[in-house]
Formats: structure tokens, sequence, C-alpha cells
């Protein structure tokens, strides 16, 4: 399963050996009316955020925030930081209840979910400059919400030097911790059903929290469903190296809309075994996906080695973040300048091997506009941005007033993102969550807990064709992967279309428009649309379901435009001219060279099954019934039950 994991070797030789005594210390902090002896209802009024935060100007929930300690013997400040909103007044106190309530955990490993709820899902929006807006799309409005700093040492969250997680079995066994005190201080949450999302290395963690939360006779909570955006659930060749062809075949800007480029890095993708298959059922397991490294040159950036985690996603950003950073005049020197047209010849490449995305990467930033005439980094999160993930300033959260009014530790400052989440250890040394996938699945079922797993359309960085993979190579209801191919269209609040939805046997994909990786940062109405509809609800859009003489059909139909692998990004790409801000198109005549050629190049792969239902209207392929519609049509078929 290894796979560019560890790719500083000469870094990792010198930092491999640290110590748990250079490594840092921190610990909650007491403040004024902290109750004495084990967590309890009156510890309601002490997490309560009574005093006013800084520079908001509008109103927000009743929250309370504050750290609660893991439970982890001889590590008594270890705890985990969250801050709580209500969804009503009162609604979170009180004495019964048995409305859902949501946690949000942010990925990196390290990321503080303070990073959601500032730049994601929460009701306050932190812009670059430090401006603050309110975002009227939080997902507070759906339920109860905790964003909870995890694992120990991350954001607000403390350990001592020794009580760093040593892999994600501990990093469960905590998290389990703090919610068995959590319900403590809020007894109605050991009952009210939780759901448990977050994106990208929370794909890490939510398969081991539910792996953990499986093998109790009693857990602390009852979990109803989980979501994961953007998740690394699979092997990094899976969600890192076998979508680029996927990727290309969205944004073919990557390419300058090249069919001869195109066809070299369809021939890399089949040397590289990247060309899987996905059938509906699929059928059988897919392979282990391998990986051949790079044999003309020595570059630890392409380094293949037994890995633990926080591979090329981790690389990549770091990469083109040092490049951004560096002279503009050396970017040049730096970047691999090396035209790939007519050369597809049989053989993989020597100089990359099948690290394919670092190398469309490169191949974009010299060749393709507009990346190559503006300077512009490419942002792996979101293809269509020039602008980078959004970063939270440590400067708000470090305000002294902001601190005491979240009663935060003083013992370390905010970080957007902890280097040590596994002490002395560089890496996750866990296997990933597709190794046991099928056996959490099976639980998940017993257990009557749905699954959910999103993803945005223009995040190169954990694209949707891994999902989808995960998806088809994991068994659920007694079935491997869906039996029919995501299809079905769904809109927002506002009639917009949002993207596509698909839900079988207990498990809900959901592929959202023009967005990347960071889905609620860019389209947070369509985002709060899914929270309430598919998350917190049970709308029925994009479900498999039987009429009454047996005959399968998917609730709000099937959409031939959207049967295919991939479905067409935007065609403009936002580029900087010094201070002004453009979007570059090209002319449609390429675009419409294009077309002719990858529909001709796709057209066998993506053909309808015989049986598949489609619509007509592939003018508009995101245009669907409104969920009303669709719910009334639902309840008039009497007999249909969900697969």
């Amino acid at each position: 399963m290894a796979l560019l994991r560890s790719l500083y070797l000469t870094i990792l030789a010198t930092v491999s050996v640290v110590l748990s005594d250079s490594l840092p210390s921190s610990f909650p902090h007491a403040y004024p009316g902290k109750p004495t002896g084990d967590y309890s209802p009156v510890w309601q009024q002490y997490f309560k955020v009574t005093s006013p935060l800084p520079n908001i100007t509008f109103s927000l929930p009743q929250g309370y925030a504050g750290n609660i300690d893991v439970q982890r013997t001889g590590h008594p400040n270890n705890t985990l930081f969250f801050w709580a909103l209500e969804k009503t007044p009162g609604s979170l106190t009180a004495s019964k209840s048995s409305d859902p309530w949501g946690i949000w955990l942010n990925g990196g490993p390290g990321s503080s979910s303070m990073v959601g709820f500032f730049l994601e899902n929460g009701p306050i929006r932190i812009a670059s400059d430090g401006a603050i807006s309110q975002n009227k799309d939080s997902w507070d409005k759906a339920a109860d919400y905790f964003w909870i700093d995890s694992p120990v040492g991350t954001g607000f969250s403390t350990a001592d030097a020794a009580g760093y997680i040593a892999d994600e079995d501990q990093m469960a066994a905590d998290f389990m911790g703090f919610l068995a005190n959590l319900v403590k201080v809020f007894p109605t949450l050991a009952t009210r059903p939780l759901h448990l999302t977050g994106e990208s290395y929370a794909g890490v963690y939510i398969p081991y929290i539910m792996k953990a939360y499986f093998s109790m006779a009693k857990p602390p909570v009852k979990i109803a469903k989980i979501a994961i955006g953007d998740g690394s659930i699979a092997e990094d060749e899976v969600f890192e190296l076998l979508p680029t062809v996927s990727i290309l075949e969205t944004f073919p800007q990557l390419i300058g809309y090249d069919p001869e480029v195109y066809n070299y890095f369809k021939e890399q993708e089949h040397l590289c075994g990247f060309d899987v298959n996905l059938t509906y059922p699929q059928n059988g397991i897919i392979p282990t996906i391998g990986f051949t490294n790079a044999r003309d040159r020595d570059v630890p950036f392409l380094q293949k080695t037994k890995y633990a985690k926080r591979g090329l996603v981790s690389e990549i950003s770091e990469r083109y973040a040092q490049l951004e950073a560096s002279d503009r005049h050396s970017i040049g020197r730096q970047r691999e300048k090396r035209d790939l047209s007519l050369r597809a010849n049989g053989t993989l490449d020597p100089w990359y091997g099948c690290a394919l995305l670092p190398e469309f990467i490169d191949y974009a930033l010299n060749y393709s506009a507009p990346w190559n005439i503006t300077g512009e980094d490419f942002n792996v999160y979101d293809i269509t941005d020039p602008f980078g993930s959004p970063s939270l300033s440590p400067a708000y959260l470090n305000d002294p007033r902001v601190v005491a009014a979240l009663h935060a530790p003083t013992s370390k400052s905010w970080a957007q993102s902890f280097e040590f989440v596994f002490g002395d250890l560089e890496n996750d040394p866990s296997p990933v969550p597709m190794n046991f996938l099928t056996e959490f699945a099976t639980n998940a079922t017993a257990h009557n807990i749905s699954v959910i797993l999103y993803s945005g359309n223009d995040d190169a960085l954990i694209a949707h064709r891994g999902t989808e993979v995960t998806i088809q190579n994991t068994t659920f209801g007694g079935i491997q992967g869906f039996t029919r191919k995501p299809s079905t269209p769904w809109n927002d609040d506002s009639g917009k279309p949002a993207g596509i939805v698909h839900q079988e046997r207990g498990w809900t994909y959901v592929l959202f428009n023009n967005t990347g990786h960071l889905i609620p940062a860019k389209t947070p109405a369509a985002a709060l649309t899914f929270v309430r509809e598919f998350v917190f609800g049970n709308n029925p859009t994009g479900s498999v379901v039987k009429t009454p003489s047996g005959q399968a059909m998917v609730v709000g139909g099937e959409n031939a435009a959207l049967v295919g692998d991939v479905v067409p990004g935007a065609n403009g790409i936002v580029y900087n001219v010094g201070t002004a801000t453009s979007t570059f198109v090209y002319p449609a005549e390429t675009i419409a060279a294009w077309n002719t050629f990858i529909r001709g190049s796709t057209a066998a792969k993506n053909a309808p099954k015989p049986n598949d239902s489609t619509d007509t209207n592939t003018n508009d392929a995101f245009r669907t019934t409104p969920n009303s519609l669709i719910l009334a049509g639902l309840m008039s078929l009497a007999g249909l039950w969900l697969l």
C-alpha cells in the first residue's frame, strides 16, 4: 500500500529520533467558576459563552466552549476542545430531547476544526484580510452542532509531551472518552441521534471512531449517520493518483485541450494500472493499486517508501506553497519543464513514473493557459481558483478576549495545523480505513447507521473518482458497490443545480458542482441544503427503490447526460493579472474540437446500459424535480421500499 507517505527522506533521517521531552506540553486553563468533581450538568454554566466576541456585529446562537478530558490514564492534561452552538434557544440544555445533533471534524492530520467553523460551515466568516462577516448558511441551522479539535494537541486541544496519540486506534479511544464526559455535561446527547461529519483526513478519523464505537458494549452516544467529504479513506494511490485522467477530462484546460497530451496520460494511466473499470454492481474486488516510482532521477519528492500517512496530500500542498513563497524569477527553474505531446510510445515515463498528479500539475504550470502566462501556482484544492486553500490567520483566535470567551487554554497558542499529532512519529502508522471498510459497512448496516460520502467536482487533491472507486470496492447490504451508476440531479433551496446524488442500502454518494475540497466554503447554500436534506433529513432523491411489480427505479430519475464518469467543469479559470482578477476561457472552436474528440474517446465506456432510465433533456442536465414534488411522488407510489 506504499506511496509517497514519507517524501522528505533526508529530513526524516534527522527528525525520526525526536525525543518526547522536546515535544510541546499544554493543559486546560481553570477559569473562575470552574466546578469541582466529575463532569455533570453543573458544568453547563461554566462552558457557556457569555462574553461578547470582538468585532462580531451580528447575533450568534447560544454557544458553549471549553476543554473536556479524554479519560486517558496517566494523562490528565489530555483534552479535546469543543465549541457548540444551539439550533434554537435552550435546545442543547433541555432536560428532554430526541432531536439529532452533529459533530464536525477537520482533517490534516492536525487541522483544527476552528478552520471549519470560521472558513466553512460556522456562522462567522473570517477573510484572509481579517474582515469578519456572517455566514447565513451555517450548519447550526440544521441541528445543535459541535466543532471539535481532535486529536489531542490539535488547535485548542491539549496534551502533555508524552501524551500524543500513537495511532488512530488511540485517537478513537480518546474521542470516545471525550464523548463519555461530554454527555455528562449535556445528558440528552447520550440518547439523541448523533450525526458525525467531517472532511479530508476525517476520512481516516471517522472510520476509526466507528471501529471503536462498534467494539463497545455500551457506547456513550447513539450514532445515526456519518458523512465524510472529500475523504482520504483509501490508499494514496486511489485518491491521489488514480483519478488523474478523470481530472483531465473534467478540466481539459489543464492540458490546453490537446488530444495528443490526453492520449499520453491515458497511456500512462494504463501502464500504471490506474484505468479501473467501474461496473454497477461491481464485478469482483478491485485489486490493490500499485505504484511505480521515477527511475531516471533521485528526487525526494517522488521517492517511494513504506509509509505511515501524510503522503502526497501534504507534500503537494507544501511543495507549491514553497514555490509561491520563492522568487518568481526562479520558479521556472524549479518546475519540471517537459513537453509531453507526441510521446505516447507504450512505455512509462522514467522521469515521473506513476506520479501522474504532480506530472500534470507541472505540465499545466509550464504549457497550459492561464497557469503558464501569469506565474500563478496550481491550486489542488480548487482547480478553477488560483488563490489556494483559504487560510485562517491565528490572530483572531489568539486574541486574549476570544481565548477567555471560549474558555480556551492559555498554555498554548492556537494554530491552524499541529505538527506533532503522532508525537515523535513523523507520520500516521495506522492502516488506511479501506482495509476494514467492508467490515465497517457490515457493522453500520447491523446498527442501522447510514453512510454518506460526498465530493467536490473541482477538487484535485482528493478527486471524486477515488471516492467512487472506494464505494464500488466496498460490500454493503450484501452487494458490492452501487447497483446503478449515480446520475440523479439535485438542487439547492433556490432551485440552482447542485450536483448528483445516489442512495442505496444505507449508503449515499453526493457530488457537488462548481466547488472543490472545501465544499461549504465555496457553495455554502448547497452545502446547507445537503446537510438538512440528506444528512439530518431523509430526502429520497437518488434512492433506488422497487415498485410493487419488483422493478427497480430511481427516485428523481436518471439523467443520460450525467451517466458518464465525468461531469464537465466550468470553462472559465480564474487568474490574476497584476492586482486584477480575470477569467480565462479558451476559444469556442478549441472547446468544440475537444468535445468532438472526447465524445469519441469515451463513448463506448460511458454508453448507457439497456435498462438505464434516461432523461432526454441533455441541454439542462441538472434540471430536476423540486424536492417537495419528489417526496409527494414517492408517497403516492404505495408499496415502494428502499434497497
